[in-house]
């Protein structure tokens, strides 16, 4: 049974523990933000997560799902569980350009806030520690393996140039696309060789003219990793890392067999063999729920935070996504009020770590606490996320 809670007093309360625990989450933010763990290979930065959890009281769970860097904290035993997500791999070579160190600090923050409101609020609150979103689908893989199938709700939080009830997002799929050809002596033999970078090529040139029939939220980027040996070996192998995007995972099919067809059509050009890898599962569009984001807007701008329109915004993607479909969820961003630089720029990794990151962070975290008190005492709320759960089950 619920005690009475004074909801306006609780909200002051664990603002009041986020600023107390201030100096350990923003040198948490700061290391993580230094050791530049890129996708699942985020050990330290797991660990430093899980560490100052367990300080405070949480019950640990590590690996996840086979994944070694992902973790769950818990701690209430309450109805309703509700999930607030980490995130902490780093971009290469540019390090947390996407902030994701501020995205672990807060969730940590907002936790710590609530773990000793649990019981009085009916919950269990659950931290998970989610690798590899920039690439690998962490939190796809978790929900795949049913972690986080009891949840009430999730939420996290993403640094932006902009603040935003919700980052528009499209699907994306992840792939590799290697080229297989024979390697000659490019000047004396060269109808021997079967050349795997002209294959690249000739798909990189039909990408480009299809681009003129896409439908504007159609996208597609990639980098070459592996163009050849030396200018004097016909290259028999090269490899290329793409990202193809959509407005939703069913858009998405269509237009990879599209972008599919110019790779192939570089291989039967060469007389190349082709393989595709999948790098990941597909990341799909984002569907915030409705219900939860005007509690965190409102929650948001009682502390100062500014709201920018969603339309004719730039559009991301992320593997939150996929949760959103089938749980509850949030997805907002913090501005970082840094305009014109962005995410994946150097210098907006240099933003994440400021006194302005280190106060958005902090105010993230507030936020997502005081959602997560609305969520849990606000009786048409509390019976909507049971209502969900049950339709689930």
């Amino acid at each position: 049974m619920q005690e009475e809670i004074d909801v306006e007093k609780a909200k002051k309360a664990v603002s009041a523990v986020i600023d107390g625990y201030s100096d350990e989450l923003e040198a948490l933010s700061h290391k993580i933000h230094d050791l530049k763990e890129v996708s699942f290979q985020e050990i330290r930065s797991a660990k430093a997560c899980m560490a100052i959890l367990e300080k405070y009281g949480f019950t640990i769970t590590s690996p996840l799902a086979n994944l070694e860097t992902a973790f769950c904290a818990e701690t209430g035993e309450g109805e309703l569980e509700f999930g607030i997500f980490c995130e902490y791999d780093a971009l290469p070579e540019i390090g947390h350009a996407c902030g994701h160190n501020i995205i672990a600090a807060s969730a940590i923050g907002a936790a710590l806030s609530l773990a000793d409101l649990t019981e009085q609020l009916g919950i269990k609150l659950k931290v998970f520690g989610t690798p590899a979103e920039e690439g690998g689908g962490g939190k796809i893989i978790l929900l795949e393996a049913g972690v986080f199938d009891s949840l009430a709700a999730a939420m996290m939080i993403h640094p932006w140039p902009v603040e935003l009830i919700e980052m528009p997002c499209l699907a994306v799929s992840h792939i590799d696309v290697h080229y297989f050809g024979q390697a000659a002596h490019a000047s004396a033999f060269p109808e021997k060789g079967k050349n795997a970078a002209d294959a690249l090529t000739i798909a990189q040139v039909a990408i480009g003219l299809l681009r003129q029939q896409s439908r504007s939220r159609d996208q597609v980027h990639g980098i070459v990793t592996n163009g050849g040996a030396a200018p004097n070996i016909i290259p028999e192998h090269t490899v290329a890392k793409y990202y193809i995007r959509s407005e939703t995972l069913e858009r998405l099919v269509e237009w990879q067999a599209q972008i599919i067809n110019c790779f192939s059509a570089g291989a039967l050009a060469t007389g190349c063999e082709m393989k595709i890898e999948e790098q990941s599962p597909p990341y799909s569009e984002m569907k915030s729920d409705r219900v939860l984001t005007t509690l965190y807007r409102k929650n948001a701008e009682d502390l100062g935070r500014c709201f920018e329109s969603e339309q004719n915004q730039p559009a991301a993607s992320t593997d939150m996504a996929n949760v959103s479909l089938k749980i509850p969820a949030i997805h907002p961003t913090l501005g970082l009020e840094c305009a014109p630089v962005v995410n994946h720029q150097a210098e907006f990794a240099a933003q994440c770590i400021t006194p302005l990151a280190d106060k958005a962070m902090l105010d993230g975290a507030k936020a997502m606490a005081h959602t997560v008190i609305d969520a849990s005492l606000i009786f048409e709320t509390r019976q909507y996320l049971i209502q969900k759960i049950r339709q689930r089950s």
